[in-house]
């Protein structure tokens, strides 16, 4: 298989060097659907220049990264586009290794359960083979490196990417069962984008999986091992934000950065919900609003750790969308990592009801983007209403595929249990309804 995935990275970084030295890369940096105002390559350059006069980058209302992000291409600046490829190349491989990894872990479980009859007799159709899964860590690798929001988002130099490659490295250390790593790579992730934080409960989960320590609240090793992996990522956050204190000797980083993501100030247009709504609505119930829209993301992670408890990396799978829907600072970035794992779930597709429908929703969408962002701002024919718009219908159809996707897997897991065909007692054929 390393052969087939060395292929794959050729393409990529050829396909990157080929867009670096065409004219499109200073068209893609300028697209608002792949830099917001938190990532954008140009504002990380007048961080830099603020840097290189002594003065702080974070002393006017431009620069919004993290610190080790400025200090990183302070050094590399010179390198940047090598940089931004090396790290698409390490997401894809951290991914390609997180998967193959997690389908032996799976086999294992299948293998065990179907000796435990714990599985019912006519659900042979459904049993996953090794053939079928052999394949699924390269095609995570060729979703990731070949989508043209990943390619475009390395185009344009957002610094999106680096988040993704410190999230999959996450995802890569807490799939090999690595408490101190996965701490340290979920910390890092948090201090760069700060949603993350909700990828914590699905991480513990899957680590006391590996421990075989059932999720009981009366069980003291579950809150010894919750309190160890809690102190290991506290720690390393802590540790980094003072690390960022100390290359700084200053604290302005924490409201440049987390202020502006939690308060929203910028209000320029990206494919998230939240810069047109709070462009329309009185000042005075900004703050009201701003909370019930940040909420959001942290508001599901309770009900879907109680619901996927037993399944923690398809509750990873679910919040990574959930935060590329509702952080709010999106770019096409933040969507090219979970859409990495759609093929994860192919053994679901036959349970799936709308997704060619909303496979052509996306597609539209993302043709639709430039063509009314041209018509709004240059040939001034359309208005912010009509951009909105395609916004709003690509999120929906985003809320859509993950729902399919979520009742697709609750559907696999309760005929497996339960038989394929459900028959009622008159013995007449039953249809499964979820609600």
């Amino acid at each position: 298989m390393a052969a087939p995935l060395v292929l794959v990275l050729l393409v990529a970084v050829t396909v990157r060097a080929v867009l670096y030295r065409s004219s499109l890369a200073g068209l893609i940096s300028e697209r608002v659907e792949v830099a917001s105002p938190l990532n954008a390559w140009k504002r990380v350059v007048e961080g830099l220049a603020l840097l290189d006069l002594g003065v702080s980058p974070y002393s006017g209302d431009v620069f919004h990264e993290t610190p080790l992000v400025i200090y990183l291409f302070h050094f590399l600046i010179d390198y940047a586009e090598l940089v931004f490829m090396i790290t698409d190349m390490l997401t894809a491989v951290a991914l390609y290794l997180a998967v193959q990894d997690y389908n032996k872990v799976l086999f294992k479980k299948q293998k065990l359960l179907i000796e435990l009859d714990k599985y019912a007799p006519d659900v042979a159709e459904l049993i996953r083979t090794p053939m079928e899964m052999h394949y699924i860590p390269l095609k995570v690798a060729l979703f990731y490196l070949l989508n043209p929001y990943t390619v475009m988002s390395c185009i344009a130099k957002s610094t999106c990417a680096i988040n993704n490659t410190v999230i999959a490295f996450f995802i890569l250390a807490t799939i090999k069962g690595s408490a101190f790593l996965s701490a340290v790579f979920l910390a890092l992730a948090t201090y760069q984008s700060l949603y993350p934080l909700t990828l914590f409960a699905p991480a513990l989960l899957y680590l006391l999986q590996r421990q075989f320590i059932p999720v009981k609240m009366k069980n003291k090793d579950f809150w010894f091992y919750t309190v160890q992996y809690a102190g290991l990522y506290l720690g390393s956050l802590l540790v980094i934000i003072c690390l960022s204190f100390f290359l700084l000797n200053s604290w302005d980083f924490i409201p440049s950065v987390y202020g502006f993501i939690l308060s929203v100030p910028d209000l320029t247009p990206n494919v998230g919900l939240f810069w047109y709504f709070f462009a329309e609505m009185f000042e005075h119930f900004s703050l009201f609003f701003v909370c019930v829209f940040q909420i959001n993301v942290f508001f599901y992670t309770i009900p879907l750790a109680v619901k996927l408890k037993e399944h923690p990396v398809f509750f990873m799978f679910v919040q990574l969308a959930i935060i590329s829907i509702f952080k709010s600072y999106p770019t096409v970035g933040d969507i090219a990592l979970y859409m990495a794992f759609l093929p994860l779930w192919s053994h679901l597709y036959r349970f799936l009801r709308n997704i060619f429908i909303l496979s052509c929703v996306l597609i539209v969408c993302s043709v639709l983007f430039p063509v009314l962002w041209h018509l709004w701002i240059y040939a001034g024919s359309a208005n912010s209403n009509f951009y909105y718009a395609i916004t709003l219908t690509f999120n929906v159809g985003q809320i859509l595929l993950i729902s399919d996707y979520f009742y697709a897997f609750l559907q696999r897991e309760y005929y497996l249990t339960h038989g394929l065909y459900l028959t009622r007692k008159d013995g007449t054929e039953a249809m499964l309804v979820l609600k």
